[in-house]
């Protein structure tokens, strides 16, 4: 029997699709399942969704425990041959309000900022410490562990843990899943979509589709730029301008939403040029109001939850569950994994985190060498892997240098911003984050 450990349960919606699809699988339905989180109303609301769903769709064949607060954690995390991560640092207020206003002040405008920017940045700065207590316990209490990681920003946590503890670790996105059904749904094209192979590769969020054929091996790219470009000069908005004029300007499309790549480059969000926002449909602000309608939602979706007697699952497309059924049955398993590069991708630096074809198996995790990148998407990937570098660098060392540098270094920030007020800008960040930042100060 497996033990799973959920850090950050109190992302209810997240942890009842990741352990609701360990509940569909045979390998794992009989699993021990160890909830962690500080919020206790989150945590509660987590353990009663999920013991309903144990109970009708898994016949109470789980064993789901609670475990509040950090006094609690190494006994969540004791003996887990599993432990997914989903933590949220600062949360919505103060910590995200904070990322997007300050730098609203000095012009500089956002969408989703968290993964990439002075949002991510900022993100990563206030989260890596908490992982490097997560990590300290895991390999004092469950050394063999499977880390599974997916809180944003991935390549900046999940190239931390990589490089600076013991801990088995891969961070997963589902943007890899749905990359090319999206594209060729979006575009008119699903009658292609059964039998297509694709090949996938760069750095999370921005790993690119780089080759995708037909059942009967057919490259299907030529249709694809024809129609792209058809529909990004038809006249009429829609939300992935941005990744279809990536096919355009660079020959490929991406993973993860135009409403992330708008702010992954120096492009589109211009304050010299205003009316790319309106051109490019770009939301600005999105990820603030995507807050306040899922805090505003979720009480009614757990009170029709649980007024409904009849709570169950179907099984996603979320990786964890067929990773875990991966090793526990030693059947393999491909993913779309969050990787240490160590030459998978020959032209970018070694030490980055890339996203690239894996195969999981009772031994973990065996990445594949994809090789080298057309040289216009590696220089898109490289833009962003200095400011993660530099980011890690400033969160062990502590130096807030790391910080100024990090920001100057992100396309966007660096497009917009001098370097005085890109330093004022974090100091204020810093001052605004209290003791998240106190190794700064």
């Amino acid at each position: 029997m497996a033990k799973i450990t959920f850090m950050g349960a109190g992302s209810t919606v997240f942890a009842r699709n990741v352990l609701g699809d360990c509940m569909c699988s045979p390998a794992l339905c009989s699993s021990e399942i160890a909830l962690y989180d500080i919020d206790a109303q989150r945590l509660e609301d987590s353990q009663i969704i999920l013991s309903a769903i144990n109970h009708n769709v898994n016949q109470d064949r789980a064993c789901i425990k609670s475990y509040l607060g950090v006094e609690n954690r190494k006994a969540a995390l004791k003996d887990a041959d599993f432990v997914v991560n989903a933590i949220q640092v600062g949360g919505y207020d103060p910590c995200t309000i904070a990322d997007f206003e300050i730098p609203k002040k000095y012009g500089l405008r956002q969408t989703i900022a968290d993964t990439l920017g002075i949002g991510g940045i900022m993100r990563a700065l206030r989260t890596i410490p908490v992982l490097e207590e997560f990590a300290r316990d895991i390999e004092e209490v469950c050394p063999n562990a499977l880390f599974l990681n997916y809180s944003n920003p991935m390549a900046m946590l999940t190239g931390y843990l990589q490089r600076f503890t013991k801990v088995r670790t891969v961070g997963l996105c589902h943007s890899v899943q749905i990359c090319s059904k999206t594209l060729l749904e979006e575009l008119g094209m699903e009658d292609k979509l059964e039998g297509r192979t694709e090949l996938i590769a760069g750095i999370n969020h921005m790993g690119w589709l780089l080759d995708i054929r037909d059942k009967d091996g057919n490259d299907l790219y030529p249709e694809i730029r024809r129609r792209a470009e058809e529909k990004n000069t038809s006249g009429e908005k829609h939300n992935d301008m941005v990744r279809l004029e990536y096919i355009r300007d660079l020959g490929y499309y991406c993973t993860e939403s135009s409403e992330h790549n708008a702010e992954y480059n120096p492009f589109y969000i211009k304050s010299r040029y205003p009316e790319l926002i309106d051109e490019f449909n770009i939301p600005l602000d999105e990820y603030p109001r995507r807050c306040i309608e899922q805090i505003e939602k979720w009480n009614k979706e757990k009170e029709d939850i649980l007024n409904d007697g009849k709570i169950t699952h179907e099984r996603s497309r979320e990786y964890a569950s067929y990773i875990m059924e991966a090793v526990v049955t030693d059947q393999p398993y491909k993913i779309g994994g969050n990787v240490i590069n160590n030459g998978y991708i020959t032209n970018l630096p070694a030490d980055a985190c890339v996203e690239v074809p894996c195969y999981i198996d009772k031994t973990g995790v065996h990445p594949t060498t994809v090789g080298k990148l057309p040289t216009q998407l590696a220089a898109m990937n490289s833009a962003n892997i200095s400011a993660q570098l530099l980011t890690i660098e400033a969160a062990v060392t502590k130096d807030r240098k790391k910080i100024y540098q990090a920001a100057m270094m992100d396309p966007h920030t660096a497009a917009e911003l001098s370097i005085k007020d890109i330093k004022a800008m974090c100091d204020e960040l810093i001052e605004a984050h209290g003791d998240y930042m106190k190794d700064y100060r």
